[in-house]
């Protein structure tokens, strides 16, 4: 019985009688178009008066409803009264203006449903609980029975007269129950005709994919970057600590290549920051390219105490830009993985050379203990491959037969933009 009574007076079927009755003050200026049609067709001066003319009023209402739910503001308006009067999860609705032609369609259907049944249910909202009130008063007070309100004769009869208050509760239970029924029955309709359509789920899904795609890619910068910088900067004061008291020179260099690196990473930090709050923001400086930055990394990697020897036969002024950025963070990470894996002191080799339709990168350091360095990791062979992939180019990273781990890719000279 509880169940029963929460089903047609709960909160939920409290808002969505609410949501009913506002459809149905939706429909009235409606309606009052629809008698001025209706009036004089018909030849009647009061069509308000005629039960049978509100209902004709209330027809030509509905297809007048359909005509002007195609306002952009329809559906968002809808979709939000929906979403907070029916209890309709947001997820399955849509709140943009309808564009697409089977949308418009939807949303008229759904408009039209909503002053429809809205309309029925306002008017009987307001017509049942007074006939409701007099039939559970009438044995009360016998001037009622006298009283010129046009009930039915049978209530003179003393049978129909005690039944009367049990008629009466039962007109307000059906009242609740239509209420309830009607609510429900739009709640269950609300997903299908105002929620996404076929080609509005393919949008959604397509706009996730792209920012999906853009935050990976700020990922593998930051990554890149910081993760480098902290690898290089950790093992440049590692080194200086060591030497602190026998190589002055040394500590001097390593702590301006620490310098270097720092300041350096924070511009690049800043450029990454600027596009995750503006979304296309230019940044405080370009990003940077294996034409005009290679030597400077080489110069801060070496001074973390990695020994590198580099050979490039290709010419980077010579590469697109994209292919430039991407073959640096490239050199960048290699060299930062040798930094966290390579035996210590290590040897590394790079290589760069281009033939007439690949670009090669050769990254090689040999097997052995790893210097201790930051913690974590694990990520960058993983961004080198990514990298790759999307230039189109194919990547090697593994030990050799020369107790060496070769890192190797590469890249189609393309300009991939």
């Amino acid at each position: 019985m509880r169940e029963f009574v929460r089903l047609l007076l709960g909160r939920r079927a409290r808002l969505r009688w609410v949501h009913l009755i506002l459809g149905g003050a939706l429909a009235m200026p409606y309606v009052f178009v629809g008698a001025t049609a209706v009036g004089p067709l018909t030849g009647s001066q009061d069509v308000f008066g005629d039960f049978g003319l509100q209902l004709a009023s209330f027809a030509v209402a509905l297809p007048l409803a359909a005509v002007t739910s195609l306002f952009p503001l329809t559906r968002p308006l809808e979709s939000s009264a929906v979403r907070w009067l029916c209890g309709v999860d947001a997820e399955r609705l849509v709140y943009g203006p309808a564009r697409a032609r089977g949308a418009k369609a939807r949303t008229a259907a759904w408009f039209t449903l909503h002053l429809g049944f809205g309309g029925v249910i306002a008017g009987m909202s307001l017509a049942v609980p007074p006939f409701a009130g007099v039939l559970i008063a009438l044995p009360l007070f016998a001037w009622l029975r006298d009283s010129r309100l046009g009930l039915p004769e049978i209530l003179d009869r003393s049978w129909a007269l005690a039944l009367s208050p049990v008629a009466g509760l039962a007109c307000l239970v059906a009242l609740a129950g239509c209420a309830a029924g009607a609510g429900a029955l739009l709640a269950h309709l609300a997903p299908r005709l105002l929620g996404p359509a076929p080609e509005d789920r393919l949008a959604a899904a397509e706009a996730r994919a792209a920012d999906l795609a853009v935050r990976n890619r700020l990922a593998r910068e930051l990554h890149d970057s910081v993760g480098h910088a902290l690898s290089a900067v950790t093992l440049q004061a590692s080194a200086a600590r060591r030497v602190l008291d026998s190589d002055p020179d040394f500590v001097r260099e390593a702590l301006a290549a620490i310098e270097d690196t720092t300041r350096r990473t924070v511009a690049e930090l800043d450029t990454v920051l600027d596009v995750l709050r503006d979304g296309d923001a230019p940044g405080t400086g370009p990003a940077p390219t294996l034409a005009g930055d290679l030597d400077g990394l080489l110069r801060r990697v070496r001074a973390s105490g990695l020994r590198v020897t580099a050979t490039v036969t290709a010419d980077p002024a010579a590469l697109p830009p994209a292919l430039s950025r991407e073959a640096y963070r490239i050199v960048q990470e290699g060299l930062s993985n040798c930094l966290k894996h390579a035996a210590a002191p290590s040897q590394v080799t790079l290589h760069i050379t281009a033939t007439d339709d690949h670009l090669t990168i050769t990254v090689e350091n040999p097997l052995g203990t790893p210097t201790p360095c930051r913690p974590g990791g694990g990520h960058g062979l993983r961004g080198i491959a990514d990298r790759t992939r999307l230039l189109g180019g194919t990547t090697e990273a593994g030990p050799t037969k020369h107790h060496t781990w070769r890192l190797q890719t590469h890249l189609p000279l393309k300009d991939p933009t």
